[in-house]
C-alpha cells in the first residue's frame, strides 16, 4: 500500500488541501505554494457545503484558485461534497494538508484529523502553520472588510481583490 510518503510502483505523492475558500486568502496561498514544493501533486480541492451559503459559487471558488495557482504545474483545483476520506481514495491521496493558525485551530483540525483517521487508516493529516504575518487572517475576516469597501490588496491576491468589489460595488453600501 502507498503511503503517501514514497514512490513505490511508480506511484506519486499526492496530497489534497481542502477548504472552502470562501474567498482563498494570502493565507491559503502561502500554505498552497508552500505544500506544492513538498508533494509531486497537490490538489486544491473547493468543498461544496450545501449547508451553507457562501460569497462566491463553487465555479467561482475553483477559477480564483485557478487563476492564482496558474504558476504550479503540480497543482490541481477541484471541488468535493462528499466525505474528504472517500473523495481522497477517488483520487488516490493519502495526504491532507491543513493549515493551522492558533492554538484554537488545531484543536478543531486535531479532531477532524483523528476522525478522518478513525475513517480510513491509510489517511494522514499533515498540518502546516501559517506564516506568522497571515496568522490573524480569515476569510471570515476579508469578507466583512470588502463588504464595508475596506482595503483587502494585502490580504488576498489581486484577482480575488478584483472578484470581491465585483461582489461589494461601491455603488451599493451594505
Amino acid at each position: 500500500m502507498n503511503d503517501g510518503t514514497n514512490r513505490e510502483a511508480g506511484n506519486s505523492r499526492i496530497a489534497v488541501y481542502p477548504g472552502s475558500f470562501d474567498p482563498v486568502t494570502m493565507g491559503h496561498l502561502d500554505i498552497i505554494r508552500r505544500a506544492a514544493k513538498q508533494f509531486d501533486r497537490l490538489i486544491v480541492s473547493v468543498l461544496n457545503n450545501t449547508t451553507k451559503s457562501p460569497l462566491f459559487s463553487v465555479e467561482e471558488r475553483v477559477e480564483l484558485l485557478k487563476e492564482i495557482a496558474k504558476d504550479l504545474p503540480n497543482v490541481e483545483v477541484d471541488y468535493f461534497r462528499d466525505l474528504l476520506v472517500r473523495y481522497m481514495r477517488s483520487k488516490q491521496a493519502h495526504i491532507i494538508i491543513r493549515g493551522i493558525r492558533s492554538v484554537t485551530d488545531f484543536e478543531y483540525e486535531l479532531q477532524m484529523a483523528s476522525m478522518n483517521r478513525q475513517l480510513d487508516e491509510g489517511i494522514d493529516t499533515i498540518f502546516m502553520m501559517t506564516n506568522p504575518k497571515y496568522s490573524y487572517l480569515s476569510s471570515s475576516i476579508v469578507k466583512e472588510i470588502a463588504k464595508f469597501h475596506g482595503n483587502v490588496s494585502d490580504l488576498v491576491p489581486p484577482v480575488v481583490e478584483e472578484a470581491l468589489r465585483r461582489k461589494y460595488p461601491l455603488d451599493r453600501q451594505p
